[in-house]
């Protein structure tokens, strides 16, 4: 783990289009502070943190004259980074988790593999280009940086709805519920690794 037993870490990125700095607490209580200068983002990456349970402070300062784009995903890469680097050598945690959860007229699947194995498979449309002033196509993105930098296999199927907006949120939630189940610790496994290979790095 990233210090001793506790699953904590830090990232911090800069290029010349963003300045990231992430901290998270795999073990935390979902507390949040989130501050991207992207506002339904920021609310969204708050729907993660409260439904995962992990602990994330998020600060971004990006090119937003330009547009999101470089924000959102860079704060993805930021945010799996962490995740990764808390996990260390991943023992004894659940490993898979999978979920639908419901949000008024909208129901979202996600299944998750935290194998160190990279994959996205995003089976989501939206109806519109924006909610609100915000790109929809950005929370594909979001995921693909999170999924990639987390070393996840994440699955993610909107199954039906009408709002984009409770289309986005569920999408975040239910990663968010099952990073929660998947990142705990399996009291079965003590401090094996979840894998008949020994490494899920």
């Amino acid at each position: 783990m990233a210090s001793g037993t506790e699953r904590r870490a830090s990232i911090s990125r800069k290029t010349n289009e963003t300045e990231i700095s992430v901290d998270v607490d795999v073990d935390g209580n979902g507390s949040f502070e989130i501050s991207t200068g992207v506002g339904f983002f920021d609310h969204m990456l708050e729907q993660l943190s409260r439904h995962s349970l992990i602990d994330i402070t998020a600060k971004a300062m990006g090119d937003l004259h330009i547009d999101d784009h470089h924000t959102v995903e860079d704060t993805g890469i930021a945010l799996g980074q962490a995740i990764s680097k808390a996990l260390g050598d991943r023992r004894g945690i659940t490993r898979y988790a999978s979920l639908d959860l419901a949000m008024d007229e909208t129901l979202t699947s996600a299944a998750i593999d935290v194998s160190g194995r990279p994959f996205l498979v995003w089976n989501v449309a939206f109806s519109s280009s924006k909610v609100g002033a915000f790109d929809t196509e950005l929370v594909r993105e979001f995921f693909q940086a999170l999924a990639q930098n987390a070393g996840i296999t994440l699955h993610v199927t909107n199954r039906y709805g009408a709002n984009n907006h409770h289309i986005a949120e569920t999408c975040f939630k239910a990663v968010a519920r099952v990073l929660r189940t998947a990142l705990e610790r399996d009291p079965r496994q003590g401090d094996a690794v979840p894998s008949t290979k020994g490494t899920l790095i």
